[in-house]
């Protein structure tokens, strides 16, 4: 790992790199920030610039994830630098030094650096996401349910010698910075006025 200690750096600011602020900007000539829940993720740019606009994001976003822990592991076998690099982007997306630390809630760069670390956590993250938010309509529960059984998935692994421990490492410290972005979205759940998904601009709802 020594000799790629650099690549933690270089994911941070890769992560750092805000897709939604960068995509309503040119289609908009607006900041995001500015809008529902003030963030710069998938959910707030869906709300305020559309479907397609979204969906680029989310690519984008997760993108930036799988391409930092791709590179990781091609230059080391080492998994510690696989999880910290995954790690580096996920503080890197939710507080951003390109964006004046004013990013998203790190669920789709989640996606994208746990899947680059093992490919079956997508199907898990999205396996709890997509019914969560069909049901419930709120991305917020769904968020943070998906990263809890990210983690849980992950600890399975590692308890079972199929996933080593940094991978758990770093699926317990991504899910709690998960959590804690995603922490007034929690408190407005327990007090039953988050926003759900398809409302309109007023309030605030979760978002990526």
């Amino acid at each position: 790992m020594t000799d790629y200690w650099w690549l933690v750096p270089l994911a941070y600011g890769a992560g750092s790199v805000q897709w939604g602020l960068l995509a309503v900007r040119a289609l908009r000539g607006i900041d995001v920030r500015q809008y529902g829940s003030g963030k710069t993720g998938v959910t707030n740019v869906l709300r305020t610039a559309g479907r397609l606009p979204a969906a680029f994001v989310l690519l984008a976003d997760a993108g930036k994830g799988v391409a930092m822990v791709l590179v990781a592991r091609a230059l080391s076998a080492d998994p510690w630098l696989h999880s910290l690099v995954a790690l580096a982007v996920l503080v890197g997306h939710v507080w951003p030094v390109f964006a004046r630390f004013r990013g998203g809630r790190g669920i789709a760069p989640g996606v994208g650096t746990a899947a680059s670390l093992n490919p079956w956590m997508a199907l898990v993250g999205l396996g709890v996401f997509l019914p969560v938010v069909a049901l419930t309509r709120y991305v917020s529960l769904g968020s943070v349910l998906s990263a809890a059984a990210v983690a849980a998935a992950f600890g399975g692994l590692a308890a079972a010698g199929a996933a080593p421990a940094p991978h758990l490492w770093y699926a317990l410290a991504g899910s709690a910075l998960i959590f804690w972005a995603h922490r007034d979205n929690l408190q407005r759940l327990l007090n039953g006025t988050e926003r759900k998904l398809g409302q309109g601009q007023d309030g605030e709802g979760g978002e990526q």
